[in-house]
């Protein structure tokens, strides 16, 4: 007999509710900002180390931002768009401007390793933040891989004009490419890990050298590049239409992945609330003021049709101007060292952002694991190499491209869907920097990324369909049951 006092025990349909009500309060559960910002530097067996200046933070962004998209994917865009290749790239600046700015305001209140996954976090809840984290994963270590195979085609352009020989097509070029296996983009990879090995201080110096070189060969691809300018390139505009400026607009994006760097190194900045906002804005109108620059003298100095094919096409203009080899040899040492500098920040970048999701135990622990001796996460880092090492080495650069401009875009909306959430839910939280004009700004952001998203090719989206649903499984096998939220709730 049942004692009149206690509750009836629940039905099989009453009990299944719960368990499901339970599942969905799992998905929506919140990190505080308190915790994100207390854990800051914590890690498996040390902790990071806070030695980053304003400067630093400034240069590993437009280290992480300025080389691929002007050097190698100029040569995919103008066949897009024609002329209107520079208003593409204002579109996709334009873009990352509205974006950049709702990072600032979020690097300022939260500044934390995990970018915008550590945002997501504290303001949509932990599905919404793996779905954030997984698709930076897309952005950062799938475009380590897509910068690094446009090193290469820089490297034989310097070896060719040096040495006068060049690496076979079977080395320089994967599957599908008329290769067997990219050698150059593996070996540039494994170059930026031995640097990130040795911490992020030292890694900093690095790329602060490299960057100052690749602002250098820019400003000398302008100065040839304009004694071969010719106003006739520009007489048909734009004859591919309107469209197509918001389709190179698209590809472009992936010029401006990066900007975003510097939030990553939250835990590693000395003043992190006041250097991050000021470095992820300073970084982004440096690189699209460069971006528009070479752009608008490329085409003035080449017809856009011969763009077609070239992933080159900088030092192919500077030889043609000239009629000397040298001048194109010597931009593509600059090309080889710049892109190498975003193979190295933006490979720092993905690092940090598995440091967190697994610190938050959403991903396996040993990506959480810091050397004492460096304050670097060794393990993670030599992992995440490997992979994107061998990434780079087997796939074409268009696919990378592509597939990681989607990535970017859902993970930049997400962060100024975060901007209005967190000033709607903790208005109290002191903000070092606000986006100016209420929720306007995180508002087009967001159109703005998703517009350029609808302009991305079905393929790209049937990719990027296929990496959410292994992000997903991966999720409710394995994220969610071993949450450190989750644990906590037991």
């Amino acid at each position: 007999m049942l004692d009149q006092g206690a509750a009836p025990p629940a039905t099989e349909p009453s009990a299944r509710m719960a368990a499901g009500a339970s599942a969905l309060s799992a998905l929506g559960r919140r990190k505080p900002v308190e915790d994100l910002v207390a854990e800051g530097g914590q890690g498996e067996g040390g902790s990071l180390r806070r030695s980053l200046s304003m400067w630093q933070l400034t240069m590993i962004s437009i280290g992480a931002t300025l080389g691929t998209g002007i050097f190698v994917v100029l040569g995919e865009a103008v066949p897009e768009a024609g002329p209107a290749v520079t208003l593409a790239f204002v579109f996709a600046g334009l873009t990352a401007l509205f974006s950049a700015l709702s990072y600032a305001e979020l690097a300022g209140t939260i500044p934390v390793a995990g970018s915008s996954y550590s945002y997501a976090y504290a303001t949509m809840g932990e599905l919404v933040a793996w779905v954030c984290g997984w698709c930076l994963l897309l952005e950062y270590g799938v475009s380590v891989a897509a910068v690094a195979v446009g090193w290469g085609d820089y490297l034989n352009e310097l070896l060719s004009g040096t040495i006068g020989v060049t690496l076979p097509e079977a080395l320089t070029a994967p599957p599908g490419d008329g290769g067997v296996f990219n050698l150059p983009a593996l070996i540039v990879v494994m170059l930026a890990m031995v640097f990130l090995l040795g911490g992020a201080k030292e890694s900093a110096r690095a790329n602060t050298i490299m960057v100052i070189v690749k602002i250098a060969a820019l400003a000398l691809f302008c100065a040839v590049g304009f004694t071969g300018f010719s106003s006739g390139n520009y007489s048909d505009f734009m004859p591919l239409g309107v469209s197509s400026v918001g389709a190179a607009g698209a590809i472009l994006f992936f010029s401006y992945i990066g900007f975003d760097a510097a939030s990553t190194a939250g835990e590693e900045a000395k003043n992190p609330k006041r250097d991050l906002p000021r470095a992820i804005m300073l970084s982004l109108v440096v690189v699209t003021a460069l971006y528009v620059l070479v752009a608008a003298v490329a085409v003035g100095a080449w017809d856009w049709k011969k763009f077609a094919g070239s992933e080159a096409s900088l030092s192919a203009i500077m030889n043609d101007v000239t009629g000397q080899s040298f001048w194109g040899t010597l931009l593509a040492a600059g090309a080889v060292i710049s892109i190498a500098s975003v193979v190295l920040t933006v490979l720092y970048g993905q690092t940090r952002i598995l440091f967190a999701m697994s610190r938050d135990g959403l991903v396996p622990k040993v990506f959480a694991k810091v050397d004492p001796k460096t304050g670097a996460p060794r393990a993670n880092t030599v992992i995440v190499s490997l992979f994107c090492g061998l990434l780079a080495a087997a796939v074409p650069l268009g696919e990378l491209v592509n597939a990681t401009s989607i990535g970017t875009l859902f993970a930049f909306a997400l962060v100024n869907v975060a901007v209005v959430v967190l000033r709607l839910t903790r208005p109290e939280l002191e903000r070092s920097f606000k986006v100016p004009f209420g929720p306007l700004f995180p508002i087009l952001g967001f159109l703005f990324c998703g517009y350029s998203m609808y302009s991305l090719d079905m393929i790209t989206w049937v990719v990027f369909g296929l990496w959410m649903a292994v992000g997903l499984v991966f999720y409710f096998l394995y994220g969610m049951r071993r949450s450190r939220l989750a644990t906590a709730e037991k």
